[in-house]
């Protein structure tokens, strides 16, 4: 093809006998190059009924880096593990952590085998409307939209949050005489969003070469962390720390209390779909996605498990560890150097900080499939792209505005902030059971409508995906469970009201909005198209 043919360009369209025919749909110059040297994006696409948007500029290792430094497994078990201190102890936290790390396994693999099936940056509301019965599928998938893109949201805020505690830990390290009020943390996550916001519109060209170097920033900091706390702190009796279960949280229960520590830990893994919302800007997607999806989560639980065992022998006596506002603050004081332990934090500060870049751009992305959809009011203005910057600018701005607007709510009260960010756990892994759920729904009903893998579980595919959709239900019991007893207003457990509540949005959304507006994934895939109708593109 002439580069100079730029208006048009030629799509390959997967016929039921596994042939393709050319139809001509509008294409983008800048996303012509890269786009027609991958004929299995330009057939899923087609397949999809989704015009090309994006220029795919993430290689393999940018792609991996944009899962691996969101996960930041490691980094996260020392961050956010502290209510497994007291719900089962050193070995407590240890055996959880390691038998939900393998359950949780079976989600990411039904996920990255639904990505080499559907390769879009939909993701999770695509796969919904694709697989479900087709009578419900329109209803479930908009409310799939809205979970995972007000999870996603509240991802983001979540994760100033966490930057914003990692400044704050700094000065406590140097034992600078200063605390943060509520404000002051608020206007601290506010600028680093605006930082997130400044990599992702101005800087978005800059992204893929950010992940790539964030990869190896990852091992690096995990290398320099982990010989640290081997070297320098005194260590912890191995029977305290793999034997010796204990529940200090009120729960009498030491099995239930190891139970309500496994969300802590799912929280430590989650985010290995994060990469599925820049699928259309991956070569090669539906090979790529999955692979990267998979060896991120076993290298990421790889170094988790390795950091959580230092942890668990460097923390010192398990009661400091409990009253601690931030035990791994403790962790790092017991190398005896103050200098050392302020590096190890900042190591953490820059690395996280990274991430919530990445959450930014997941977000964002699917903010804008959503839109593309018109799952929202205004979606024309929300799905628009801008195709110099390779970035859905006005999906980038809503999102940062919407995760600022959570921010501000932690001035009024820190708790409030907390029981609304607390959505994405479960906002996320109803998503999560949803579009699983919908897959055994068509594996039992009708497996030959099935898309064709390249990255498949196989035989293993039913069993794996029925265990996933039973455990996903699991966690999220779990994750309704107050941490400690007594409950009192101050420690009770508000996820599950602020999940029923989206819920509720979701469903008024549809009656107003969704039901006349949106056009559901499944009405553009092939086969399922009206004669004479193109693919969807924004504008």
């Amino acid at each position: 093809m002439s580069a100079s043919n730029h208006s048009r360009s030629s799509t390959a369209v997967a016929q039921s006998d596994g042939k393709a025919t050319m139809v001509e749909e509008p294409m983008e110059d800048a996303a012509l190059s890269l786009y027609n040297n991958q004929p299995h994006d330009v057939t899923e696409m087609s397949r999809l009924g989704k015009r090309q948007e994006f220029k795919r500029n993430f290689g393999y290792l940018s792609t991996l880096g944009f899962v691996s430094i969101y996960m930041a497994t490691w980094e996260y078990v020392l961050v956010s593990l502290s209510a497994g201190f007291s719900n089962g102890g050193l070995a407590g936290l240890f055996w959880t952590f390691l038998g939900t790390v393998i359950c949780y396994a079976t989600i990411v693999m039904s996920l990255a085998e639904m990505e080499s099936m559907a390769p879009t940056s939909g993701g999770q509301y695509h796969w919904t409307s694709e697989f479900a019965p087709p009578r419900y599928q329109k209803f479930l998938s908009y409310a799939s939209g809205w979970m995972s893109s007000l999870g996603w949201i509240a991802s983001v805020s979540s994760g100033a949050f966490v930057v914003a505690t990692l400044i704050q830990a700094m000065l406590d390290v140097l034992k600078v005489d200063f605390t943060f009020k509520n404000w002051q943390y608020t206007l601290v996550m506010l600028a680093f969003l605006a930082l997130c916001i400044c990599f992702n519109s101005w800087g978005a060209r800059t992204l893929p070469g950010l992940q790539t170097s964030s990869l190896f920033a990852h091992f690096i900091g995990w290398g320099l962390t982990i010989v640290a706390i081997v070297a320098a702190c005194p260590k912890n009796n191995p029977k305290e720390v793999f034997v010796h279960v204990v529940s200090q949280s009120g729960w009498e229960n030491v099995g239930v209390a190891c139970l309500i520590s496994q969300v802590s830990v799912i929280y430590c893994n989650l985010g290995s779909d994060s990469i599925v919302h820049i699928s259309e800007e991956v070569p090669n997607a539906s090979i790529v996605v999955p692979r990267c999806m998979f060896w991120s989560y076993i290298f990421n639980t790889i170094l988790g498990i390795a950091m959580l065992i230092a942890m668990l022998y460097g923390i010192g006596p398990l009661d400091a560890a409990i009253v601690a506002d931030a035990p791994y603050i403790v962790l790092f004081a017991n190398t005896g150097l103050i200098p050392l332990a302020f590096v190890l934090v900042f190591v953490l500060f820059i690395l996280i900080f990274i991430g919530n870049v990445t959450a930014l751009a997941t977000a964002t992305r699917e903010v804008w499939a959503f839109a593309r959809d018109k799952g929202f009011p205004r979606s024309r203005w929300i799905a628009h792209m801008d195709h110099e910057k390779n970035v859905p600018t006005n999906a980038v701005y809503l999102t940062s505005v919407l995760a600022g607007v959570l921010c501000f709510v932690n001035i009024g009260s820190t708790m409030a902030f907390e029981i609304i960010v607390s959505l994405t756990l479960l906002g996320i892994l109803s998503t999560y059971k949803l579009s699983i759920g919908c897959l055994i729904y068509r594996r039992l009903t009708d497996p030959g409508s099935l898309p064709p893998a390249r990255w498949s579980l196989g035989r293993f595919g039913l069993p794996i995906n029925i265990f996933a959709f039973l455990y996903s239900g699991f966690v999220m019991v779990f994750a309704c469970f107050p941490a400690e007893k007594p409950v009192t207003l101050g420690n009770a457990n508000w996820a599950p009201l602020v999940w029923v509540g989206v819920i509720v949005v979701a469903g008024v959304a549809y009656g107003v909005h969704g039901q006349k507006h949106y056009t559901p994934p499944a009405d553009f895939v092939l086969g399922r198209r009206k004669p004479g109708q193109g693919l969807q593109g924004v504008d």
